[in-house]
């Protein structure tokens, strides 16, 4: 296929505009006026039309195929969500920041208020702010209204470090790092947690949080989060939810009521709003009461009238985190979701993601090696260590599915687990597309054994077949055709 420049030929166009009756130099001085044409390719409307279409046809997504890709959770977005986001459209974001503008927003500001106060109450916290774009801008902000507590209390110099599990997602200490903390890395035990004795043996004074997923990134809930919440909150520090795995419990338990100070929640994972090819995001940062005097501002408050004020007064706060309130379409979408589900709806959600995901893992159990055989939440993680054996990888494996019209769950992922293969199937997947994926999932440990060179080579189904991925990255070329 030919990318739209090699389609270009001069003097061709795809639209035709009336031409400009405003003077170039009443818009722009002189020298900020472009001397050259921009470069665009010359290509009729026909062909531009053919060539996108063409390419959205190359596309892997949860629309077109099964798509279990661990820890993200690549669930199903409803169509009408879209409507409910389409609704808000013709509201400026900039509007409620306006003199006068909240007052002309309160439908807005009730949604972006509503949506606080559900996803509080879903997360056991006090209070919730929408501000942070992303997951990893979530941790970020969490991290920061952490620090900002710490200072507020005069142990600014004194709190050096951020305790992560080995397990956890690599954000968490990169977050941590970027806010100034050292990490303390605490090993995971052979029951699949963090070992709680090394856990004891890392814990200080010093100690700012303790960050973590429950469950984990092995798809483990962890029996003794309160516990491990009791001995960080002896030494002064506090809990922090990495909110990528919430929805394996919603409605089941509430981080707030384990012992969690601050949490993150991804709007584009749990609550039904796209995700992937880069965005968009949100990533909604909840807290306990003793943490909101620092939350981002402006804050959305209710007077005593029920009126939707903009606070921005509050000097304690860590100041904006991002323009505007957040990424405002994919949070109605995540509003309409929750509404549309009702507590019910979101236990069932929970209910039936980890049912699922135990299914595969019992139906697979005689095929992949299993590091941690015990009952999981939302993802299963495997290792291809038996198919290492006949010199397949996990990475094979993941090609060969491409060719059998699957999207490949997360290989190599959590780095604990040997040649790993996380596989999260989420509550929008019938049974009959399980076990589709379960019978191309023993093909291929079948394949393994018998004839591995058809790993080796896939994908060959492919307008590319099998890339170096590691030169792919560091060597990128957007150009060229294939």
């Amino acid at each position: 296929m030919q990318l739209i420049y090699e389609l270009s030929v001069p003097g061709r166009r795809g639209i035709k505009l009336p031409a400009s009756d405003v003077p170039s130099a009443a818009v722009l001085p002189e020298e900020l006026l472009r001397r050259e044409q921009a470069g665009l390719a010359e290509v009729s409307e026909l062909d531009l039309v053919r060539h996108f279409t063409n390419l959205s046809r190359r596309n892997f997504s949860v629309d077109t195929n099964f798509y279990p890709l661990g820890s993200c959770t690549m669930k199903y977005n409803a169509k009408v969500l879209e409507n409910a986001a389409a609704l808000f459209a013709p509201f400026h974001p900039m509007t409620a920041l306006l003199p006068g503008g909240a007052d002309f927003c309160q439908g807005t500001l009730g949604m972006l208020y509503d949506l606080g106060q559900l996803l509080a109450d879903i997360t056991g916290m006090d209070e919730v702010t929408t501000q942070p774009l992303a997951g990893a801008q979530g941790e970020m902000t969490g991290i920061m209204l952490i620090a900002a507590y710490h200072a507020s209390r005069g142990n600014k110099a004194k709190k050096k470090y951020v305790v992560v599990p080995d397990s956890s997602h690599g954000t968490n200490p990169a977050s941590a790092a970027i806010v100034g903390y050292e990490i303390i890395t605490v090993p995971t035990a052979p029951y699949g947690d963090m070992d709680l004795e090394l856990f004891k043996k890392a814990m200080s004074d010093e100690v700012a949080a303790v960050m973590m997923t429950c469950p984990n990134t092995l798809g483990l809930f962890n029996p003794h989060i309160k516990e491990i919440s009791d001995i960080a909150h002896s030494h002064d520090a506090l809990m922090y939810y990495d909110g990528a795995n919430l929805n394996a419990i919603m409605g089941k338990v509430k981080p707030g009521d384990v012992g969690f100070d601050v949490i993150h929640v991804n709007l584009h994972k749990t609550f039904g709003t796209p995700h992937g090819g880069g965005g968009p995001g949100s990533g909604p940062v909840g807290v306990k009461k003793a943490l909101i005097p620092f939350l981002p501002q402006p804050r959305i408050v209710m007077d005593d009238d029920g009126k939707l004020l903009l606070e921005t007064a509050n000097k304690g706060s860590i100041g904006r985190t991002a323009n505007f309130f957040g990424n405002f379409g994919v949070m109605a979408k995540a509003y309409a979701y929750i509404i549309m589900l009702g507590r019910e709806g979101l236990i069932q959600v929970s209910e039936q993601a980890v049912l699922n995901a135990n299914y595969i893992k019992e139906k697979l159990k005689p095929y992949y090696d299993l590091p941690y055989d015990m009952t999981c939440m939302h993802e299963c993680v495997f290792s291809a260590s038996k198919q290492l054996e006949h010199g397949v990888h996990a990475i094979d494996i993941a090609k060969f599915l491409i060719d059998k019209g699957y999207h490949p769950p997360t290989v190599y992922f959590p780095m604990i687990v040997k040649e790993a293969i996380m596989i999260e199937p989420t509550e929008t997947e019938s049974k009959a597309t399980m076990d589709a994926f379960i019978a191309v999932m023993i093909e291929a440990a079948q394949a393994a054994i018998s004839n591995p060179r058809a790993l080796h080579d896939a994908p060959l189904t492919m307008p590319i077949s099998r890339l170096d991925e590691t030169k792919a990255a560091r060597e990128q070329n957007v150009c060229c055709s294939g």
